[in-house]
């Protein structure tokens, strides 16, 4: 946690934001990743997500089982799904996300929303075409050599 809480202070130095994780597995650290979300030009650039594709990247897989993320700050909805998706053991966070939102990084309407019918969303969604779209599904639900996920 120190080396995460470390990587967020040296970041904000370096014109990134206050954020940092590691990603270790049997107590070693396998990924380290910040906040470059405005250096990069990228709204995903999240610490999380950074280190989550720097550890898959390093043990080629995409599930980290057996790894544990170790975060400065809690999680956003975005970083969250990114945790629960590469199958991480368990989350360890810092600050929460009311410290945060103290420092204008607020993501609680996403959590609202996330809670509200997708009709009556502040962002209109529309389904197109999902008949269509169905047709990639089906491929996938006949595919014999997939790989699950």
């Amino acid at each position: 946690m120190r080396r995460a809480i470390a990587l967020a202070v040296e970041n904000v130095a370096n014109g990134g934001g206050p954020f940092g994780a590691v990603i270790a597995r049997d107590g070693e650290i396998v990924a380290e990743g910040v906040n470059r979300v405005t250096a990069n030009y990228d709204p995903t650039a999240h610490a999380e997500v950074s280190a989550i594709r720097t550890a898959c990247s390093q043990l080629q897989t995409f599930d980290l089982t057996g790894c544990e993320i170790y975060t400065s700050c809690e999680p956003c909805p975005m970083c969250l799904g990114a945790i629960y998706w590469a199958h991480l053991d368990r989350i360890y966070y810092g600050a929460n996300q009311h410290d945060a939102a103290a420092i204008n990084f607020d993501d609680a309407f996403i959590y609202r929303e996330l809670a509200v019918p997708v009709e009556e969303r502040e962002k209109q969604m529309t389904a197109l075409l999902p008949d269509e779209a169905l047709a990639a599904f089906e491929a996938w639900r006949q595919k014999a050599d997939k790989v699950e996920y």
